[in-house]
């Protein structure tokens, strides 16, 4: 899972749910990094993911994440010709998800942070906290929002068992650190979306209520890795953003490599 870079909203500290706002120039230089690393997973340090390149890259319709996804699949292409294991692979396809969408804001879309806060408090801090309890006057429940990505996740994961034909991940340990057989070849695919659908996703994947929603961040062009072994979730690394350090003392870019979450920043949910 890799969340888009910063958009215009965000750097306004507005929220933005499925208002369709673009990448900042900062925000296309995050997906940049991002895209180079993952298309160099092998570098050290080592992601946990297979040197062949995914079968897919499905991605929110929303500009920031499609630009997001396409510096991805521009990077992924660059590298094919460097790499043996990635020539033998076919390109992954690009696939927009209506379902990937971000959690819809309802009146609070365009509004600065302050403006939410001062006008909804009383609600914003029940979503907040109980976020089960409250939306966005006109915005998407959390339990409407779960469903459509589950059903998403359906197509997705029947997707990779087709590419995967048969689980090899049966036999290898379930304790990180131990050697086991190798799956350099195995199928993965990438998601690229927003930070409340990827909670969604995490909670989906390995079994946890959506009570829990609040419980996992994303920043901004952070890689988030989930392995299928064995019919089980496991989450193998969250929230990664060592490749964006560069922009950290970049002159003239003063936001950090790894900017707050969406919800601390007013704009991404």
């Amino acid at each position: 899972m890799l969340r888009h870079g910063e958009s215009v909203f965000i750097a306004e500290n507005r929220f933005q749910g499925q208002h369709d706002t673009p990448l900042t120039p900062f925000g296309a230089r995050q997906a940049a990094l991002a895209a180079v690393r993952l298309a160099r997973p092998t570098d050290p340090p080592a992601l946990p993911l297979p040197a062949t390149p995914p079968i897919e890259i499905a991605h929110s319709p929303l500009s920031r994440a499609a630009a997001t996804a396409m510096a991805v699949a521009n990077a992924l292409a660059a590298g094919r010709t460097n790499s043996p294991a990635a020539e033998r692979q076919p390109p992954p396809v690009l696939r927009p998800e209506t379902g990937l969408a971000e959690i819809g804001q309802g009146e609070w879309e365009g509004l600065h942070r302050d403006e939410v806060e001062a006008r909804y408090g009383t609600i914003l801090a029940t979503w907040r906290t109980r976020p089960l309890e409250a939306n966005a006057p006109g915005g998407e429940r959390l339990v409407d929002a779960a469903v459509r990505v589950r059903s998403t996740l359906v197509g997705v994961l029947d997707r990779l068992t087709d590419a995967q034909g048969s689980d090899r991940a049966a036999g290898r340990p379930h304790v990180a650190g131990y050697p086991g057989p190798a799956d350099a070849d195995r199928p993965w695919t990438m998601l690229v979306g927003h930070d409340g659908i990827f909670k969604l996703v995490v909670l989906s994947v390995l079994g946890l209520p959506i009570e829990a929603f609040w419980a996992f961040p994303f920043a901004l062009c952070g890689i988030s890795i989930l392995e299928l072994r064995a019919g089980r979730g496991i989450l193998r690394a969250h929230n990664l953003t060592e490749h964006l350090a560069a922009l950290e003392t970049a002159v003239g870019h003063p936001r950090t490599a790894a900017p707050a979450t969406s919800e601390e920043r007013g704009g991404g949910l």
